[in-house]
């Protein structure tokens, strides 16, 4: 079984050319997991059971409004110690994810995000330039693309991130340094996405 992930900035592309890929292997009748590393997360998990479960969430519905909220750019030391946590745990049942998949026939795992993009969050919000000791633990993909835009363009389009041009830059510088660590495979995310696509396809044939 195989594992491909697309990482990079936010509205750099990365879901459009997971489903493309998934859509691709599924003409060719191969068994395809689209695998999303924040819907998978243990965070988002533990949302979604609050808002199951919750009695306030059942009889008053306060806890399920959804007032529209930036993303988060900062941390304490606290938060980003917990996001450590959670990322462990994410890696250690995405290992037993891997093992499931792999026995019931899947023979690719398309990764819109992944442990890779976590790191880089993890980094931003320390503000550090190393990578987290974290990052040896993450499963090896077979192959790890990284869409590499400029915040520019990014701003310019339909879905614009709401953290604005800095965060952007800021998430970028890293990305950029951290390509080299885990030998991603740069793609111009600035292209159309038909074209995009035909590259990602070239390098994994």
């Amino acid at each position: 079984m195989k594992i491909i992930t697309i990482s990079g900035l936010d509205g750099s592309g990365k879901s459009t050319q997971a489903k493309m890929l998934q859509e691709y292997f599924e003409k060719q009748e191969k068994k395809v997991m689209y695998f999303h590393a924040i819907q998978f997360s243990f965070a988002q998990k533990l949302k979604e059971f609050r808002n199951k479960h919750c009695l306030i969430c059942r009889f008053t519905k306060i806890c399920k409004r959804k007032p529209k909220r930036k993303s988060v750019t900062t941390a304490s030391c606290l938060q980003i110690q917990l996001r450590k946590i959670a990322l462990i745990i994410d890696i250690i049942r995405f290992n037993f994810y891997k093992k499931r998949l792999k026995k019931e026939g899947y023979k690719y795992i398309i990764s819109d995000r992944y442990f890779y993009d976590s790191i880089v969050n993890i980094s931003y919000l320390a503000k550090e330039n190393i990578p987290s000791r974290l990052e040896k633990y993450i499963p090896s993909a077979d192959f790890a693309f990284y869409l590499k835009v400029k915040p520019e363009l990014i701003m310019t389009r339909n879905r614009v991130p709401d953290q604005g041009i800095k965060y952007l830059h800021a998430k970028k510088h890293l990305y950029d340094m951290y390509k080299h660590i885990w030998n991603l495979d740069v793609i111009d995310g600035s292209k159309g996405m038909h074209a995009i696509n035909k590259e990602i396809l070239l390098a994994l044939n």
